[in-house]
This record gives C-alpha cells, sequence and structure tokens, in this order.
C-alpha cells in the first residue's frame, strides 16, 4: 500500500494550488493528487458551455504566486484552465497527479495516526478497480459542487416537449443552435453568460426568469492593471491589482450590508445607463432582495445589455405553467416557443465529494459538526477543506487556506506532533448555517453540511482582510486545537 504525507483530493483551481504551495512551502513532503476526471481544471474543465467565464476577476480569482498576465482581467473558461496547467507545470506537480480516481472511503485510525482510503477507478473500461493508499492529512480540494450532474427541477409536461433540454453542466459538444430559438431558464450567472454568447448565432434567445438578479457590468480588461505593468514589475503590478480589486469588492460589500437601499440606487441607475427609458427594468432587474443577500452577477463589457438592445436575446420574468411540444406555457397566459431549452436552473451541493468518513471505526456525521476557522472539522483529525468565498474571488479564500495548512505541517514536524484536531468544549457556542447566501442550491442542501458557530475560531468569515490577520499572522495554537502523537497523549 502506497504512503503519502499528504492526499489532495481534486486537480481542480484550488488542488493545484493547493500543491504548489505545498511545494513552495513544504518541499519535503510526499503528496498525491487524487482526481476522478481525466484531466486537471476542475470546473474550468468540467464545464463547456458556450461564453464559460470566470464571473470575477483574474487578479483575484489567480493565485497570489502566480501573476494573471493575459490583457482580459474576466476571462474565458479555456484561458483559465490553461493557467492551472501552466501552474502545474512550472511547480511540478503535474506529476503527481492520479487521474480517472476517485476516493470514496476515509478512515482514520488514532493508533497509527494515519488515513487509508479506499479509492475506486472511475475510467469507463474499469469500473470496479479499487486500490488503497494511506496518508498523514487530507486536504479535500473537491469544492462543494456536486460534478456527475446539476440541478433540474420537474417541470410538467416535460416529456412532451420535441427539442432539447440540456444542463449546461452536460453539454453536449455537437450542439448545433444556429438559427435555433432558444429558453435559458435562470437568472443567475450561467444562464447570464449564456444568453449574450448563444445569441450571437441563434435565431432568438430567451432568458426565462423566476425572479431577477442583481447584474453589474465591469471592464473585460483592467486598463489600471495594464499601466501598472508598464510601470512596475509584473509580480509587483499584479500584487498592487490584487489589492485593488479586493479592496473595491469588500467596500461594495460592506456597503451592500450596511446601505443596501443606497446600492440599489446605484445598480439601477446603472442598468438604466445600459438599457434606456423603454426597459422595465423594475420588472426584470429589479430582486426582492438586497444587494449581496446572493451572489451579484458580474457581465464583462455589458454583453447581456448589449444583445438585450441589439434584439439577439431578450429577458421574460415569469412561472412556466408546463411544456408543450413546441415551447413552454408561461403562467401569464404567454407562450415562449422553444428548438432548444437550456435548464441553468442551479448546481447541487456535494461535501468532501461524497467521501465517507470514519474515525476510529465510528462513522462521521459532519452535518453535526463545527467548522474550525472554515477549513477544518471538530473532532476530525488531519482533515482540511478548501473552501472559498461567496462574496469575493474563491482563490483568495483557498490561498490562505493552503498556506494555513502548510504552516500547520510544519509546526507539526518541528515538534514532533503527527495530527491536530479541534474540540468543541464550548457548550455557549450557536450553530449557524455553514453557507450564508439565501440561494436555492444552498437551501436544498443546508442539512448536510456542517456548521458554523456563532464565535472564534468556529465563525466562518467573508471577509479577506480580517483572514489575513487570523490565517496567515495568527498563531496556529488556541484553546480548541490539540496536537497528538500517535499515542493520543496531546500537547
Amino acid at each position: 500500500m502506497n504512503h503519502f504525507d499528504v492526499i489532495i483530493i481534486g486537480a481542480g483551481l484550488s488542488g493545484i494550488g493547493a500543491a504548489c504551495h505545498l511545494q513552495l512551502n513544504n518541499p519535503g513532503k510526499t503528496f498525491k493528487i487524487i482526481e476522478s476526471r481525466a484531466r486537471m481544471g476542475g470546473t474550468w474543465d468540467l464545464f463547456r458551455y458556450p461564453g464559460v467565464r470566470s464571473d470575477s476577476d483574474m487578479h483575484t480569482l489567480g493565485y497570489n504566486f502566480k501573476p494573471w498576465l493575459k490583457a482580459k482581467s474576466i476571462a474565458d473558461g479555456p484561458s483559465i484552465r490553461d493557467y492551472i496547467q501552466e501552474s502545474a507545470a512550472e511547480y511540478g506537480v503535474e506529476e503527481h497527479i492520479q487521474y480517472h480516481s476517485k476516493v470514496v472511503q476515509a478512515d482514520w485510525d488514532s493508533g497509527s495516526a494515519k488515513w487509508t482510503l479506499n479509492v475506486e477507478s472511475t475510467a469507463d473500461d474499469n469500473q470496479t478497480a479499487t486500490e488503497t493508499v494511506s496518508c498523514n492529512f487530507i486536504y479535500s480540494c473537491t469544492g462543494y459542487y456536486r460534478y456527475d450532474k446539476g440541478y433540474t427541477p420537474e417541470f410538467p409536461g416535460v416529456d412532451q416537449f420535441k427539442g432539447d433540454i440540456i444542463h449546461p453542466q452536460l453539454w453536449p459538444e455537437d450542439l448545433d443552435y444556429s438559427g435555433k430559438r432558444v429558453v435559458v431558464i435562470g437568472s443567475g450567472a450561467t444562464a447570464i453568460t449564456l444568453v449574450p454568447s448563444m445569441a450571437k448565432t441563434a435565431a432568438h434567445v430567451t432568458m426565462l426568469q423566476r425572479s431577477p438578479t442583481y447584474v453589474i457590468s465591469a471592464p473585460a480588461e483592467d486598463k489600471v492593471s495594464q499601466r501598472l505593468r508598464r510601470w512596475f514589475s509584473e509580480r509587483v503590478a499584479y500584487g498592487l491589482t490584487r489589492w485593488k480589486n479586493v479592496s473595491t469588492q469588500a467596500l461594495l460589500f460592506q456597503l451592500s450590508r450596511r446601505y443596501p437601499n443606497f446600492v440599489k440606487k446605484i445598480l439601477r441607475k446603472a442598468v438604466h445607463q445600459w438599457m434606456g427609458d423603454d426597459f422595465d427594468i423594475d420588472t426584470h432587474f429589479n430582486p426582492r432582495y438586497n444587494p449581496w443577500d446572493q451572489r451579484l452577477c458580474l457581465v464583462p463589457d455589458g454583453d447581456l445589455f448589449r444583445s438585450l438592445r441589439k434584439g439577439t436575446s431578450s429577458i421574460v420574468t415569469d412561472h412556466i405553467e408546463a411544456f408543450t411540444e413546441k415551447g413552454i406555457q408561461l403562467k401569464s397566459g404567454d407562450f415562449l416557443e422553444a428548438d432548444i431549452v437550456i435548464t441553468a436552473t442551479g448546481l447541487e451541493l456535494l461535501l468532501l465529494g461524497g467521501i465517507e468518513l470514519n474515525v476510529d471505526g465510528v462513522p462521521v456525521d459532519l452535518s453535526n459538526s463545527l467548522t474550525y476557522k472554515g477549513m477544518m472539522f471538530s473532532d476530525v483529525p488531519n482533515l482540511a477543506l478548501a473552501a472559498g468565498y461567496t462574496n469575493a474571488s474563491w482563490t483568495l479564500k483557498c490561498d490562505l487556506t493552503s498556506a494555513y495548512v502548510c504552516r500547520l505541517l510544519s509546526y507539526m514536524d518541528q515538534y514532533k506532533f503527527q495530527y491536530c484536531m479541534a474540540k468543541n468544549t464550548d457548550s455557549s457556542v450557536e450553530k449557524l448555517q455553514f453557507l450564508d447566501l439565501a440561494s436555492g442550491y444552498v437551501d436544498r442542501a443546508v442539512d448536510q453540511f456542517p456548521k458554523q458557530g456563532n464565535k472564534a475560531p468556529w465563525r466562518l468569515h467573508q471577509n479577506y482582510l480580517l483572514d489575513i490577520f487570523t490565517l496567515r499572522g495568527g498563531g496556529l495554537q488556541d484553546k480548541v486545537m490539540g496536537f497528538y502523537r500517535a499515542s493520543g497523549s496531546a500537547e
């Protein structure tokens, strides 16, 4: 049985980043990246729908150790995957990836201070092959989305529809939508990306939304970044641009929380500048909730608004009554003819990629656990989770988490400890929802997720600046984190 110091699960943006951090900070550690798919890239390899792109700028979505050098700050999916692949090659982690492999079970033994992992093959020609590996530490970089399918509600009469019904997560490579009438169901980032992209060649694209989303336009290219690159080195310019964008994101989020009506007016005015007096903004771009109760949707260079103004696309805010042979009947009485329907209706959540955990022979129910500093679980040793921000770029938090894990591993090596584990002995800690977004995909899976607490270190901060102080600068020892040797004796 092969043994490694660290097993990283997932070869996406956060998994490759974690491996690079290990190479930079813990070069003596042996590690393996276990990836269920055939290629690295994670989300940016999985999603192949037209126009797939980042919903935040690459100066904050990119790694802190590798500058993003391309002109476009709002990057397309293939460019992001190339960036991930370049990072893997540059830092020598590509050779450590084991593809077509999925961790299905992990068993911790305190006597030996090791995890034993059961790994199944996901290759098409060998579905039943299994192997066993062991490690000292697990770092899960699977994100919290389910990769094999997305979420599609049950629509009445859907079997009657004669056209194609497609979920963006399972986009067919041979789909020809040129000259076709397309209806995209949804109003989130995926729908807002699909509509202007498909409208370039489709006969017409309609975005059918049940309720509106806040949409904000931003330049696809960061002109400030381009100027900084003329004045400073690439690394310095990248760092300055990163801090500029982090500060701007934090300011908008704080304003949204403190002065929601003010931010609503700003967002509405911005849409009005694009769409003019004749467009019904209050129906199609005026959500019932406050800004940042759900994630804001970003459109580069106003591409959605441009498409709407050209008439190649349109928005309908209504509810579905039923599907028919030729389209969708709406509750208002209107009817949408369609050749293709895209169900951009959301994702399903799956914690740790669905791994079954056991600690000393006892099954672990993570829904009853508390998250320690947003990355570890109470009463679960030597396991960390890379979970990004909901109000900023995912990688900002994952970079901090990876650096923290590297510090943790170095500390245990220095003082000859073999594992660490957080324990909650404070009965006054109130359990709160792990993800603080009012979103359908969160609501559907909230009971399956661990909880956060109402006080440190169980509190999950959606604040990059605060996390820098607590994760990068703060100490590793506190009243809830214990360090142990294989005998079970604590520090």
